[in-house]
């Protein structure tokens, strides 16, 4: 349920590393967030060339249940959003590990990514 490729935040972001453009790593929320939020209806993103500060908001998941912060696992210049959750943002719900991806950042500090949870320590930090 929690890919062991993957960090992990205790506000249930992940980040997979590397991302698709280079230096970058790709972002997303948990399948435990999805679950929680229930269905999404609309998706917030930051837009291309914004900085993110981590621990920071930098978007909002708007669901049938409430309206839910994604926060920056990492601070960084933002180099990709998934454009597909414009149309499709239940993408989010139903992959969120892959199809259902938010956006990806390029560090401004590498070793942010590599101090977050690995998936045994976000599954125990889940109970």
């Amino acid at each position: 349920m929690y890919p062991e490729d993957l960090k992990y935040t205790a506000e249930h972001e992940w980040v997979r590393t590397p991302g698709e453009h280079e230096g970058s790593v790709r972002i997303g929320i948990t399948d435990f967030a999805q679950d929680a939020l229930g269905d999404i209806v609309y998706v917030q993103l930051p837009e291309l060339g914004d900085t993110v500060t981590a621990g920071e908001s930098c978007g909002e998941l708007e669901s049938t249940k409430s309206v839910s912060d994604i926060y920056a696992p990492v601070s960084g210049e933002v180099v990709a959003r998934n454009e597909a959750l414009d149309a499709t943002p239940e993408l989010v719900n139903n992959d969120p590990y892959a199809g259902g991806w938010l956006i990806e950042v390029v560090p401004s500090d590498a070793a942010q990514a590599d101090a977050l949870l690995d998936a045994a320590a976000y599954q125990a930090l889940l109970g």
